[in-house]
């Protein structure tokens, strides 16, 4: 059961990632924000992107709460899979 979590973990771990390199692409004006995949990809972290962000407020416009949650899903996987 751990090693199911921990690649569900590993698949949301890569939503994320696509999500950060959407938004990337989003901001160069290269991807649509309204295309439904950058819509898919918003709804799919949101909610778990908000809390963070709401206790660690974007600095100088860099938002570090895909980081943060990144490393936490990390550790998380690590200790299923050790478990």
């Amino acid at each position: 059961m751990g090693q199911v979590l921990a690649l569900l973990i590993q698949v949301y771990i890569i939503v994320i990632i696509a999500r950060i390199m959407a938004s990337w692409a989003v901001s160069f004006g290269s991807v649509d924000p309204y295309h439904p995949a950058v819509q898919f990809l918003h709804q799919a972290t949101e909610p778990v992107l908000k809390p963070v962000r709401d206790l660690l407020p974007p600095v100088s416009g860099f938002d570090f709460s895909p980081i943060i949650v990144l490393i936490v899903l990390q550790f998380l996987s690590n200790v299923l899979i050790n478990s």
